[in-house]
């Protein structure tokens, strides 16, 4: 028999999130259960609950970023038992055959596409899915992550889950390493775990921001330089000298100001997706230096476990703001205005109050 779960949902687009409950799946064969313990608040999240993106189906429970305990495994499953800490990312599943997915690729899966988190098409119990707002998931074990960062930590691993990969997928793609320039474009939730692993991959690595006050925090955080993005002349001496731009802003901007700034074969990564367009670059820029404009989709699964043991080796995680699932409402709202240092996490116990 499917199992109750406690969760907050979306029930309109225009609606608070509320307590709401669901039937999860009982573990098949290669299932794992899992009792979650924190959820990593994604701009995703918002963007979907609010249907800013549309294509929305209601009831929501958003949630993508997902670490908890092991509760129940299948007879099939070989990699978990109950007990251990799992995580699970922004896919639950895929085709499982086409070329993408044959390749360790699922998040290009391209025959039916990736099965979301949450908002993706449920094969078992049909409707949709439902994410890590809630107190306990069910994954097939191809989908389900190790999480390898001490107890301590976990709270601050779960934004690896999209937020780390979503950054180390591209710098590792584009062969990211020693004695190479990289930019990092934007210091939220995103951008921040950009420079934390760029600086662990032993890039040079500069931060380019437009707010000036951030220029202590990016240090901080491994930067070792940082521009303010609206100073020309700052901007002007660094032209011509990247390897490699990594573009985490999901707002419409100005590419050609960044693109300038790469060297000849030099790459510029988009992974924020605005809302409408950007202006579109001078193809000029693009061919004077052989220079590519390139974009990213988080990492397959193979890729996003080598990421969170990349970061439990070098001891990285999100910086996190942890709030009760009854503040989510309020997280978003600061979300929109980046009022917050850099995700926020749920601490799923709070569920239990109600």
């Amino acid at each position: 028999m499917p199992s109750q779960a406690s969760s907050y949902a979306a029930q309109s687009a225009d609606t608070p999130l509320a307590p709401f409950s669901f039937e999860r799946r009982d573990p098949g064969p290669a299932d794992v259960a899992i009792d979650i313990l924190f959820c990593g608040v994604c701009h995703s999240d918002l963007h979907t609950a609010r249907s800013e993106w549309g294509g929305t189906l209601y009831p929501c429970v958003p949630g993508h970023e997902i670490v908890g305990r092991v509760t129940a495994v299948g007879d099939q499953v070989t990699k978990f038992k109950a007990g251990d800490m799992a995580g699970v990312g922004c896919m639950v599943g895929s085709c499982g055959h086409c070329p993408s997915c044959a390749e360790g690729e699922e998040q290009y899966c391209e025959t039916t596409g990736m099965v979301g988190t949450y908002n993706g098409a449920d094969a078992v119990l049909g409707g949709h899915t439902f994410g890590g707002y809630s107190d306990h998931i069910v994954v097939d074990e191809k989908f389900v992550l190790r999480i390898s960062h001490g107890e301590a930590d976990l709270a601050a691993a779960a934004p690896l889950l999209c937020a780390g990969i979503t950054t180390y997928s591209p710098l590792r793609h584009w062969k990211v390493g020693p004695g190479q320039k990289v930019g990092i474009v934007g210091l939220g939730g995103l951008g921040h775990m950009g420079v934390k692993i760029a600086a662990a991959m032993g890039a040079h690595v500069v931060v380019f921001t437009t707010s000036p006050g951030k220029r202590e925090d990016a240090q901080r955080l491994g930067a070792h330089d940082v521009v303010v993005s609206k100073d020309v002349e700052e901007m002007g001496a660094h032209r011509g000298s990247f390897d490699f731009i990594l573009n985490t802003v999901a707002a419409p901007h100005d590419l050609d100001a960044f693109l300038t700034l790469l060297k000849r074969d030099g790459t510029m990564v988009l992974v924020g997706v605005p809302a409408s367009p950007h202006p579109s670059p001078s193809v000029g820029n693009l061919i004077m230096r052989r220079r590519a404009l390139a974009g990213s989709l988080i990492g397959g699964i193979a890729e996003t476990q080598e990421m969170l043991d990349f970061c439990a080796e070098h001891g990285l995680t999100s910086d996190i703001e942890m709030i009760p699932i009854q503040e989510i409402d309020t997280a978003y709202d600061r979300m929109v205005r980046s009022d917050v240092k850099y995700r926020f996490v749920i601490d799923m116990q709070s569920l239990k109050n109600g």
